[in-house]
């Protein structure tokens, strides 16, 4: 039988599947359901240096073939996190898990990060770089390479674990800016955050969510998502993980063709809680299909 092992920056995983940041949680609700160290790793929740309640509600719409999502990045708090939901995920999951940070300033960034590299448990630091820049005028760090950048730099002078830069497809050059990213030392990319999008109601003719726009998931970006991580994965060296509407062991094979060393799964958790058990669970037979030895074999493996 072949491999599912892959290297993400220099930590080895079992299998190169990971639940994407706020569709698990902190891991341990999923951890009722079956054993969650099954997984290569898995993002959690996003988490900011102080508390968030979210958007008003409602915060999800559903759309064909996706969803569209305003939570807000609803969480308690990177202290809180440290002092509660890492000690509770430590119960029921033994490798190293990746923390999702967010923020609304450079400093933001900087501070929850420093806080979270300490963490024994924290394997990597994965830095959503789509959050608006409230120095900035609102505009997402992710929309500028500079501005992403000075978020790498920042979080790079503070920390010692790798940092993994997710960035937004609201973009006209997502290359550019994983470029600037790199420059500026990340250790990895991954992509794609959601796309924005909208749904109004025709009886009522108004959005349907309160925020009125919201992030765009689920298989309908599956296709724009791959080709996002093969012109990033082409314009830098190092790793990539991809993500947007996955929800197989076939757009896992097709997300490492594309470029992807390891990839994540969203929208698919939130209508199967089982979904990323059953895609590792279906990767060996769908390896052999498609003639694949190992896994790590295929990264990168369409020109």
């Amino acid at each position: 039988m072949g491999s599912l092992k892959v290297n993400l920056c220099g930590i080895e995983l079992d299998n190169p599947v990971i639940p994407a940041s706020g569709t698990f949680g902190f891991g341990y609700e999923f951890a009722e359901l079956y054993d969650i160290n099954k997984l290569g790793t898995f993002s959690f929740k996003g988490t900011t240096k102080d508390p968030r309640f979210g958007n008003p509600t409602p915060r999800i719409a559903e759309c064909t073939a996706g969803m569209i999502n305003a939570v807000g990045l609803q969480n308690p708090g990177v202290e809180k996190v440290i002092a509660e939901e890492l000690p509770k995920l430590k119960k029921c999951f033994n490798k190293p898990v990746m923390a999702n940070v967010s923020g609304f300033s450079v400093d933001d960034y900087a501070f929850t990060c420093e806080k979270l590299d300490k963490e024994e448990q924290v394997g990597w630091l994965e830095v959503n770089v789509s959050c608006p820049n409230v120095h900035g005028g609102g505009m997402s760090f992710g929309t500028s390479p500079d501005a992403a950048a000075e978020v790498v730099r920042a979080v790079k002078a503070v920390t010692a674990k790798p940092v993994i830069v997710k960035l937004s497809p609201n973009v006209t050059d997502i290359a550019a800016i994983a470029k600037a990213c790199e420059d500026a030392g990340a250790d990895g990319i991954s992509l794609i955050n959601t796309l924005l999008g909208m749904r109004i109601d025709l009886k009522t003719k108004k959005p349907v969510i309160a925020n009125k726009m919201g992030g765009f998931s689920g298989p309908a970006i599956f296709p724009l998502a791959v080709r996002m991580v093969y012109q990033v994965a082409h314009s830098v060296k190092i790793p990539v993980i991809g993500m947007g509407g996955v929800s197989t062991a076939e757009d896992v094979i097709e997300m490492m063709l594309a470029g992807a060393t390891a990839v994540e799964v969203g929208a698919a958790n939130l209508v199967d809680p089982f979904a990323c058990l059953n895609i590792i669970n279906d990767l060996p037979e769908t390896m052999k299909k498609y003639n694949i030895e190992n896994l790590s074999d295929i990264i990168g493996g369409v020109e």
